[in-house]
Parts: structure tokens; C-alpha cells; sequence
């Protein structure tokens, strides 16, 4: 199964439309599946007492003091969504945002979006939970800052209004931008598989590219990394982005990933190796000329490379036998030597 790339644009397209669409040209150039971005409305999201995080207090050039006023900038206009999906279109990537609230849930679900993405912090929000199982589409969860009984609880909800397990993909996440190496805990992923029986994935909020390519090896179906035009750019997200050179590279080293892990899982030559068997392989050679009629001895015989003999795992069905012909040093032996 081919993993689904989802390249976060999320607000960093810092209020400005032609941003937005260079962000999506950027994804589309660097083979990702998805373009996303994040669709609310700061009234419905954040009281204006609501401090920032720390990684958000730290961006380079903010000067907003509260998530309020920081998120009210960041807003994507409905006037928006039209021009971003037939960009999307043009560029023969799909669109995706996600709601963080339920009026952002019903316009995005009148788009009509392969998912409906539940952030993070929705993951303990009942009435928002109810909200999104009634829209009975394919849902993808976040997981970030959860136990896991959390997100239990949370499959518990969705699946008691009518969605299906199948229906949901639960990715693995820590919130922390950038996320230390030592709290990545990428077992947790495969937890969340074997615990809770649900598609898995995973959400990456470290710097570099190593973790998400990590995650497709253990089994992630979904990859969402967060990306930018550029690093220094003023807002939350850019720091702790991949620029999108480096987006092009992972989505490269995933698929690359994917041809690595598909095979039959059997062990036995690849096509592609056959032909250097009896290059690299050894066969029984003669260590002396021997005249016809010797009893081949210990001393007689050598392992040297062509591979096209007889293979020195047999070397101990050549002793004792008698050479039907006279044979010149270094000459490779044949069972049709022998009498």
C-alpha cells in the first residue's frame, strides 16, 4: 500500500493568498499526496487570555503576546477555498484542512475532502467528537499529548455514532515544535496498531526528515509533515518546518522506503543478484596438477573464485575420489571428472 504524504503547508502561508498557492505548487513539485492547511476561527478556538505556547512565544519576529491575536492573523478567509482547491487542481495535488471547530467542520465537509482531520487538541472534545462522526466520512486523528486510554475513549465515541474502524486512521504525535529525538517514543505507533486495531500513521513535528522515513519502515500508512518557503519567516510554525528541497527528499526517501519493505518476505536471491553468484561464489579448483587416476586428498584441492563448479559445500563429497583424466593446477573441477 502506497503511504499517503501529507505535506502541512497549516498556517504558514501567514495570511497571505499567493503564499498559500506557492505553498501548494511547492507540495505538488515535491510528489506529496495532500496539501494541507488549517481552517478556524479564533472566536470559536481561543479566549483572548489564552497565553502562547513556549515554541510559539520563541518564532522569530512575533510580537503577538496571546494565541488570540496570533491565531485571528492566520485566519484562511472563505473567499480563500475556491482559489486554493483549483490551484490544488492545476497542480494535480488534493486538498485538505483541518477544522478546529464544528461550523470549520461543516464548510469544510461541504468541499467534499477525502477526510476530516481531527487536530490534536480536539482529541477530549465530546461534543466535537459527535460532531465529526455524523459527517460519516474517513476520518484521520492526531494524537498528540494523549495517553492512550485517551484515544480509546476518543475511537469509543466516533465508532458508537456510526463510524467504522476502517474508517479511521489514528497517527502517532507529540506537540512539541521541535520535538526532541528522545520524546519521538515511535513503539508507541505500533501500540496504537496493536491496542486499538487502527490504521496507524504518523505526525512529525521533529527537524530533519529521519523519524517520518523511520515511521514508514515500521509500518506508518499516513506521513503529515509540517513545511514552509522558508525557515526565517516571521509565525508559529516556520522554525520547526522543512523547506521544500527538503520536503521533495523525504517524500523521495519514503517511496524509496516503500520498494524496500514490499517484498515477499521470503529469503532467496533477487533477480537482480542472480547474475553474481558464480562472480563472487567459489568452486572446487585443483591446488596442483594431478596426473589420471589420483585419489583426491585434502592437499589436492582449493576454493577459489569462479562459482561455476562444483561448490565447496561438497567438499567433502570430492574427497577419496579418482580423477579419470589428467588435470593442470588451478583447473576447476567437474563431477564428470571423476570415474
Amino acid at each position: 500500500m502506497r503511504t499517503i504524504i501529507i505535506a502541512e503547508a497549516g498556517v504558514n502561508h501567514n495570511g497571505n493568498i499567493e503564499t498559500a498557492m506557492k505553498l501548494i505548487k511547492k507540495a505538488a513539485e515535491a510528489g506529496a499526496d495532500f496539501v494541507k492547511f488549517q481552517t478556524f476561527k479564533a472566536d470559536s478556538l481561543v479566549s483572548k487570555k489564552a497565553k502562547k505556547a513556549k515554541y510559539q512565544l520563541s518564532a522569530e519576529n512575533s510580537d503577538e503576546k496571546d494565541q488570540y491575536t496570533m491565531l485571528k492573523k492566520l485566519e484562511i478567509p472563505l473567499d480563500w477555498y475556491p482559489i486554493l482547491i483549483n490551484c490544488c487542481k492545476k497542480n494535480g495535488i488534493k486538498f485538505l484542512s483541518t477544522g478546529f471547530d464544528e461550523k470549520s467542520i461543516d464548510y469544510l465537509n461541504s468541499l467534499n475532502m477525502s477526510y476530516i482531520k481531527i487536530p490534536s487538541g480536539e482529541i477530549t472534545n465530546l461534543p466535537y467528537l459527535i460532531h465529526v462522526a455524523k459527517k460519516q466520512k474517513k476520518i484521520i486523528i492526531s494524537t498528540g499529548m494523549c495517553h492512550e486510554y485517551e484515544i480509546k475513549r476518543a475511537l469509543d465515541v466516533l465508532i458508537q455514532y456510526g463510524i467504522s474502524r476502517e474508517m479511521i486512521s489514528v497517527l502517532h504525535c507529540n506537540t512539541e515544535y521541535p520535538t526532541p529525538m528522545k520524546d519521538v517514543n515511535l513503539k508507541a505507533m505500533l501500540a496504537i496498531k496493536n491496542n486499538l486495531d487502527v490504521e496507524i500513521g504518523y505526525s512529525d513535528h521533529t527537524l530533519g526528515i529521519e523519524v517520518p522515513i523511520a515511521a514508514v519502515a515500521l509500518g506508518a500508512k499516513i506521513i503529515e509533515k509540517h513545511f514552509t518557503l522558508d525557515r526565517n519567516l516571521p509565525g508559529p510554525d516556520h522554525s520547526a518546518s522543512l523547506e521544500p528541497e527538503e520536503l521533495k527528499v523525504m517524500v523521495e526517501a519514503i517511496r524509496n522506503i516503500e520498494l524496500a519493505t514490499s517484498g515477499s518476505g521470503i529469503k532467496e536471491p533477487s533477480e537482480s543478484e542472480i547474475k553474481n553468484s558464480t562472480i563472487v561464489r567459489k568452486s572446487i579448483h585443483l591446488n596442483k596438477s594431478l596426473s589420471k587416476g589420483h585419489i583426491i586428498c585434502e592437499e589436492d584441492i582449493i576454493a577459489l573464485r569462479p562459482g561455476d563448479g562444483i561448490s565447496p559445500i561438497e567438499w567433502n563429497t570430492i574427497l577419496g575420489k579418482k580423477l579419470k583424466k589428467e588435470k593442470k593446477q588451478f583447473d576447476k573441477l567437474f563431477y564428470s571428472d571423476f570415474k
